[in-house]
């Protein structure tokens, strides 16, 4: 059986390195040439970290790794609350740039035995009852028996194929970002603020190796609303007092850039052609609605998508299906939170004056916002276990 990846981010590296592993042929094609940069604000949850490791991600030797002990939350209010994450126990939560993560994934995906091709665009996808037929710049076709679409918001795999979103789609959310070199004691926490301005969505700095730090802003798009001045607002954002104290005199490392969030998995389409295109990542609209996090989705949909076409049958439905039964659900939970909690400012302030009340909330809402466990796992019995908030970080040995 012949597997055709179309992307290398996490998603399609996750697909590529579980398919190998089983047997399948799969080959793996990515328009860009890695290392590349990738607009993304490189956190990642204790859920992506569990995900990295078993697929045997080394992270001790990237450049920018940066383990992350202590999560500090500003309130509308300005009230600072430190959420600590548990000590001693492994990696719960980490930064490290998309260029070098994803980098460290096409050497896994290639060492399981994944054929990956770089600097390879896809031009056309055709099915016929003996497969699917994935052209690639230059004339190269290549013949598989399913296609998986890991090729980001604007997937070509979509609009190839006739699954593409109503016209002009831009995504859930837009976010800007920028790396800046800061050297203060606070920088090297990580931070998450929430302004006025920008609920539901808020401003971060996530701390990278080397004094250095990925910030920036994730606000809800809404429709009609110009996205033009992001670039102002970002800016007016970093100069406010409270967020420039926290970076001291930070020297920017390169310009700032945009990129649109899709965050609509449980309403959009999964498969195409018959079930043989399956889609995952960005392409599945998979991030999380009320953080913005998508990596850890990214590395989920691509295992399930993996997963379903190694067990045939009707793979197209046991895709779906496990979608709906997982991140489907986790997904609605955090847009009805992000809707009727985040988008208030009393909201807000009462959700930050909850959790920080004592030790023990403390802790738990900070493994429960880096998704120590499933973001909905109270509403699914079935993804009960005995040591629910009480397991292991990634990379405890």
């Amino acid at each position: 059986m012949r597997v055709v990846i179309v992307g290398a981010g996490p998603a399609g590296t996750a697909a590529a390195i579980t398919l190998a592993r089983a047997g399948a042929d799969v080959v793996v094609v990515d328009k860009a040439r890695f290392p590349r940069d990738k607009c993304c604000g490189d956190g990642l949850t204790t859920g992506a970290l569990r995900r990295l490791e078993a697929l045997g991600l080394d992270p001790s030797f990237l450049p920018s790794w940066q383990v992350v002990e202590d999560v500090v939350v500003r309130s509308v209010s300005g009230r600072k609350v430190t959420f600590p994450l548990p000590r001693d126990r492994g990696t719960y939560a980490a930064v490290v740039r998309r260029a070098e993560l994803d980098a460290e994934l096409v050497s896994l995906a290639r060492t399981a035995g994944a054929d990956v091709r770089e600097g390879a665009a896809v031009v056309a996808v055709d099915a016929d009852r003996a497969g699917v037929q994935v052209g690639v710049k230059g004339g190269a076709v290549i013949a598989a028996d399913y296609v998986i679409g890991a090729d980001g918001v604007w997937s070509i795999v979509r609009k190839l194929t006739g699954a593409t979103d109503e016209a002009g789609y831009l995504g859930e959310w837009h976010a800007f970002r920028q790396y800046r070199h800061a050297f203060t004691d606070e920088s090297r926490d990580l931070w998450v603020m929430f302004e006025q301005d920008l609920r539901p969505g808020y401003a971060w700095s996530f701390p990278l190796a080397d004094d250095t730090v990925n910030v920036g802003i994730g606000i809800l798009r809404r429709p009609g609303e110009p996205t033009r001045d992001l670039g102002r607002r970002f800016r007016e954002v970093m100069e406010r007092p409270h967020v420039a104290a926290m970076l001291g005199p930070s020297v920017a490392e390169a310009p700032p850039k945009a990129w649109p969030i899709p965050a609509r998995v449980e309403k959009t389409a999964l498969t195409a052609l018959g079930g043989r295109v399956l889609f995952v990542g960005d392409a599945a609209r998979a991030t999380d609605p009320m953080t913005g996090e998508g990596i850890g989705q990214a590395l989920e949909t691509g295992e399930l998508a993996a997963h379903a076409i190694l067990r045939g049958g009707d793979v197209a439905t046991t895709y779906q299906s496990a979608v709906a039964r997982s991140l489907a659900v986790d997904n609605k939970l955090a847009g009805w939170l992000s809707r009727n909690g985040l988008s208030h400012r009393k909201g807000i302030r009462g959700a930050i004056r909850v959790a920080g009340s004592t030790a023990w909330t403390r802790k738990m809402f900070a493994r429960w916002l880096f998704e120590d466990e499933p973001r909905a796992i109270l509403a699914t019995p079935r993804r009960w276990h005995r040591h629910f908030l009480n397991r292991d970080g990634a990379y405890r040995d």
